[in-house]
């Protein structure tokens, strides 16, 4: 059992010819409405992927609650422990240009009202074994009394270092497995720009220090990862992005999932590069998400 403890969101998205510089006005060319929020991204993707989820976290009184909620339900994700909080839903301003590259700002809403007690009851329910995926659109000393209770419990957890908070490297080293792109890592590993030898070398000693498994997105070039002193590199595939936007989300869920039905650790990273590269050739987070049944073909027709 996966169970999401993190953000819901509407994304408000436009899509223009390319990204504005600061300062500067561009004219758009659409304009949609889409559920998002990492932690209601992740949950979809892990349910699509086959997995057994439900998601924790809290919505609004607004019109856009429930149409927040409305993919993940399709989809069965199980939402008995989603809050509603008097006020806003979570938000998050999207910009996408036609290169498939994207800027976002991030509005919490009810997102922010979650609490370590609620942290405390989600671990309550839940039972040694199970998989715990937390991100960083929730507050931070939630984010850790989660991961605090889940590892007294023996409950794995997977955090994946998004958005880059200033608690981002503090929390990355209490989580079982982390997931960070490029810049997250560099964060994590207290470094500037990384190299390919300086980030496995980073990466290398970061792991020696505990244990801890640790994944680093590369966008177009797939995935590095270190786990049991093994250094593994992944690939997704050879696309044409037509929006990016959910594409790290995708790669968390999908892993998760993989994990929690006993996958290996490589292959569970191969299917979720595939998986995150499919995500780039719709548009939107939620609705670009693909099944494990679209995953699976792709991985027999790499």
């Amino acid at each position: 059992m996966i169970t999401v403890f993190g953000s819901i969101n509407m994304d408000l998205v436009a899509n223009t010819q390319r990204l504005p510089k600061p300062g500067e006005t561009i004219a758009g060319n659409r304009f949609s409405t889409v559920a998002g929020g990492k932690g209601a991204n992740q949950a979809l993707a892990a349910t699509r992927a086959g997995a057994s989820v439900a998601m924790v976290g809290a919505i609004g009184t607004d019109p856009f609650a429930e149409a927040a909620l409305a993919l993940l339900c399709e989809a069965g994700t199980d939402l008995s422990a989603v809050q509603r909080q008097a006020g806003t839903t979570g938000t998050a301003v999207v910009l996408v240009g036609d290169d498939g590259e994207n800027m976002i700002a991030v509005i919490p809403g009810a997102n922010g009202t979650l609490l370590p007690e609620d942290a405390h009851r989600t671990i309550d329910r839940m039972t040694a074994g199970d998989i715990l995926m937390l991100q960083l659109e929730i507050p931070a000393e939630t984010v850790k009394a989660a991961m605090t209770a889940a590892r007294a419990k023996g409950i794995r957890t997977i955090l994946n270092l998004a958005p880059l908070v200033p608690e981002a490297a503090h929390l990355g080293r209490l989580a079982d497995i982390v997931i960070a792109n490029e810049t997250e890592f560099e964060r994590l590993a207290g470094s500037g720009p990384l190299d390919t030898g300086a980030r496995e070398a980073a990466l290398s000693a970061l792991h020696a220090q505990n244990g801890q498994t640790i994944i680093v997105t590369l966008g177009a070039q797939g995935a590095i990862a270190i786990s049991d002193r093994r250094l593994l590199r992944v690939r997704g595939l050879s696309i044409t992005p037509l929006d990016t936007v959910g594409a790290g989300d995708t790669f968390c869920g999908t892993f998760a999932a993989a994990m929690a039905g006993g996958l290996s650790f490589e292959y569970a990273l191969r299917r979720a590069a595939v998986a995150g590269s499919l995500a780039c050739l719709a548009p939107g987070a939620q609705t670009a998400i693909p099944t494990a049944a679209e995953v699976s073909a792709a991985l027999d027709g790499a």
